[in-house]
């Protein structure tokens, strides 16, 4: 279960975002500007509101009145960006143990196999992130989040990037993290079409407000 009322005022631009969402998959969708990317770096701890709450699975992470404020670090919150952001100093399966070695063992719930075996990519383990297709790199970010064990995978326009072959690549793995993997998701974009294809609700987001949910 999400639940997310914050406010955020920043310099101009006033976001009210207050949705609710039982489903697996819950899109955010809306025009460029419109403060999508804002909701999720609010989420994941990297912005702070200046009111209101957000709670995960009846876990507050952020709420104004009750003064808690979790650090990033303490959210389980996987998040995966437009352009990947992988570590260019590092092979492909070090990019991808990254947060997993960071967890104490018991909070390690997805591992390294099952995530080459959903992803396709035990022949790139070895190889070194530089020499990935945009494709690859994206589907690497993904594992990286996943093998974090979070308890909500954000998902910030993850194929605006991409070109609409690799696009078409990459959409059935997420579909197999999906039905594979049970992991509540929150899917930002601007293409309706990635939303139909992925989500169970939808909220639509236009000028920092929530206009409709669906």
């Amino acid at each position: 279960m999400l639940d997310i009322d914050v406010k955020l005022n920043h310099g101009s631009f006033q976001l009210h975002a207050q949705f609710q969402s039982s489903h697996l998959v819950t899109g955010l969708f809306g025009p460029s500007g419109a403060g999508k990317s804002s909701v999720l770096n609010l989420i994941a701890g990297l912005l702070t509101p200046q009111q209101g709450h957000i709670i995960v699975d009846g876990t507050p992470l952020f709420d104004s009145r009750q003064d808690i404020n979790l650090p990033a670090h303490r959210r389980r919150i996987g998040l995966v960006f437009q352009d990947a952001r992988l570590f260019p100093h590092l092979s492909v399966r070090h990019n991808l143990l990254y947060g997993y070695h960071l967890l104490k063992p018991d909070q390690r719930q997805i591992h390294l196999d099952t995530v080459v075996e959903l992803l396709e990519i035990g022949h790139l383990l070895g190889q070194s992130v530089q020499k990935l297709s945009g494709g690859e790199k994206q589907r690497v970010g993904l594992g990286r989040a996943l093998l974090t064990s979070p308890r909500l995978l954000l998902l910030d326009e993850p194929l605006a990037a991409l070109d609409e072959r690799l696009k078409q690549q990459i959409l059935p793995f997420l579909l197999k993290t999906r039905d594979e993997l049970r992991l509540p998701m929150l899917y930002v974009s601007h293409a309706l079409a990635e939303i139909h294809y992925l989500t169970d609700s939808v909220a639509f987001l236009d000028k920092g407000q929530i206009v409709s949910a669906q």
